[in-house]
C-alpha cells in the first residue's frame, strides 16, 4: 500500500500529496523505471553498464585505471570492491552479446523487450538502420548528456513485445501531460539553434528504423514529438559508480584517525588522477522514466529527494525533512549549487531545461530580489514569452 497519492491541486495540477507523516530520511517509494537507457555517448566511450539495470560492469580498478588512462593506477582496500560480489554472475546475450550483470537481468530482460530488440550480428553493422538512428543522435547532442533517441528505442521494443499494448499506450500516455503546447521549447533545449532541421533528420531516420504498420501510431511526425517531448521533459537522470560506492564503503571502516587521514589523501588523489583524463564524466550516465517519480512537482525547499543506493536504475525516493500527512511531496529539479543562487538564475534553468516559471514559496518570497547577473539580466525578456500555463510550481 502506497502512503501517498496522486492529486489535482488548484493552480498546480497534477500532484504527489502525503497521506501519511514521514521522518526525515524516511524512504517514501522505491521504483522501477517503465523504461531506462545508458546514454549513447556514454556507451560509445566505454563505460561498462548492465544493458538492463545499468550496474557497473567494471571493478574499482579496472574503473580508475579507465578513467585515468593508466594501466599503473592502484587502490588500496580491493577487499572493499562493491563490484567483487557481481563479477561472477557477469553474462552476456549469446546472440548480440550485449552485457549483463547477471542472469536475472538477462531475463528480465528478454521477457520484456530483448528478444524484439536483440541486432544479433547486426549490432556492430553501421548501416543498420538503428544504428543509423543512434548515430544521427549524436551528432546532435553531445555531452553533457540529458537524453537519448535510444530510450525511444526500447520504448518501440516494449511495446512490440508487449502482450498487453492497452495497457502500455495508457502507461505511456500518463507521462504526456507536461508537453503540451511546448514541444518546440523542448526541441529547443535538446538539439540547438537548427533544431527543427535536425528533427526532420531524426524523424525520417525514425521512421526509417521502424517501418510497418505496427509502428504507425509512433511514426507520425506529431506522434513523435510527443516521444521526444516526453523523453525531454519527464526523464530523470541515472548515475552509477563504482568508484563512488568504493569510496563510501571505505570511508565507513572503523579507522584511526591517522589511517583516516592517509584514507582521505589516496581518495583525493584518485580523484584526481581520474579528473585530469576524465574530466567531470565519471559515471555511467543514463536516463529512465519512472510512473511515480515523475508525477512529483519540483520546489526550490524541496522535503523530497529521488536517490539510487542500489547502484542501478532503482529510485528510492526518499524524506530530505519531516512531511506531515497532507502535505505536498516536492523533489528539486536543480542540483544543491543551483539552489543556493538567485531566484532568476534558478529560474532561467527551470524554463529552459523544464519549461515552467517556479511558483514554489522560496521563489515567492524572493519575488522582489534584484537579478544578479547580467547574464542574467539579458533573458528578462524571455520570461515573456512564457504565459501562465507555464506556471506549475
Amino acid at each position: 500500500m502506497n502512503n501517498f497519492e496522486i492529486r489535482e491541486l488548484p493552480g498546480k495540477g497534477r500532484a504527489m500529496v502525503a497521506t501519511k507523516s514521514f521522518a526525515a530520511d524516511e524512504v517514501i517509494f522505491e521504483e522501477e523505471p517503465f523504461v531506462s537507457r545508458q546514454f549513447s555517448w556514454n556507451v560509445a566511450y566505454g563505460y561498462a553498464a548492465c544493458d538492463h539495470c545499468m550496474r557497473p560492469l567494471e571493478t574499482v580498478l579496472e574503473n580508475v585505471r579507465r578513467l585515468a588512462s593508466d594501466p599503473k593506477v592502484e587502490v588500496p582496500l580491493l577487499q572493499h570492491d562493491p563490484t567483487a560480489q557481481w563479477v561472477g554472475q557477469f553474462t552476456q546475450c549469446s546472440r548480440c552479446k550485449v552485457r549483463y550483470c547477471s542472469e536475472d537481468c538477462l531475463m528480465e530482460a528478454q521477457k520484456r523487450y530483448h528478444r524484439v530488440a536483440c541486432m544479433g550480428a547486426f549490432r556492430s553493422d553501421d548501416t543498420h538502420p538503428i544504428n543509423v538512428l543512434n548515430e544521427t543522435w549524436k551528432k546532435m547532442h553531445y555531452p553533457p548528456e540529458t537524453g537519448s533517441i535510444m530510450l525511444i528505442v526500447r520504448l518501440m521494443a516494449l511495446y512490440q513485445q508487449s502482450a498487453k499494448k492497452a495497457e502500455f499506450l495508457e502507461q505511456l500516455q500518463s507521462f504526456q501531460a507536461l508537453i503540451v503546447n511546448r514541444e518546440q521549447k523542448i526541441y529547443h533545449k535538446m538539439l540547438g539553434e537548427n533544431f527543427e532541421q535536425q528533427m526532420e533528420q531524426l524523424y525520417l531516420a525514425f521512421c526509417n528504423a521502424f517501418p510497418g504498420e505496427e509502428f504507425a501510431m509512433f511514426t507520425t511526425p506529431d506522434a513523435f514529438k510527443t516521444l521526444m517531448g516526453i523523453m525531454g521533459t519527464n526523464s530523470q537522470g541515472i548515475a552509477t559508480s563504482v568508484l563512488s560506492q568504493w569510496v563510501v564503503k571505505v570511508s565507513d571502516l572503523p579507522l584511526t584517525d591517522e589511517d583516516k587521514s592517509q584514507l582521505d589523501t589516496v581518495i583525493d588523489g584518485l580523484y584526481a588522477k581520474v579528473g585530469k583524463f576524465a574530466g567531470d564524466f565519471l559515471n555511467n550516465e543514463g536516463s529512465g522514466l519512472y510512473l511515480l517519480q515523475s508525477k512529483i512537482n519540483h520546489s526550490c525547499v524541496p522535503n523530497a529527494c529521488s536517490t539510487f543506493p542500489y547502484s542501478n536504475d532503482i529510485v528510492v525516493m526518499k524524506a530530505l525533512a519531516p512531511i506531515q500527512e497532507g502535505d505536498e511531496i516536492c523533489i528539486s529539479y536543480l542540483d544543491e549549487c543551483m539552489l543556493e543562487r538567485s531566484r532568476h538564475s534558478r529560474q532561467k534553468v527551470l524554463r529552459e531545461n523544464y519549461i515552467f516559471v517556479c511558483q514554489c514559496p522560496k521563489c515567492r518570497a524572493q519575488a522582489s530580489d534584484p537579478d544578479e547577473t547580467s547574464e542574467d539580466e539579458e533573458d528578462d525578456d524571455d520570461m515573456d514569452e512564457y504565459d501562465d500555463d507555464d506556471d506549475m510550481n
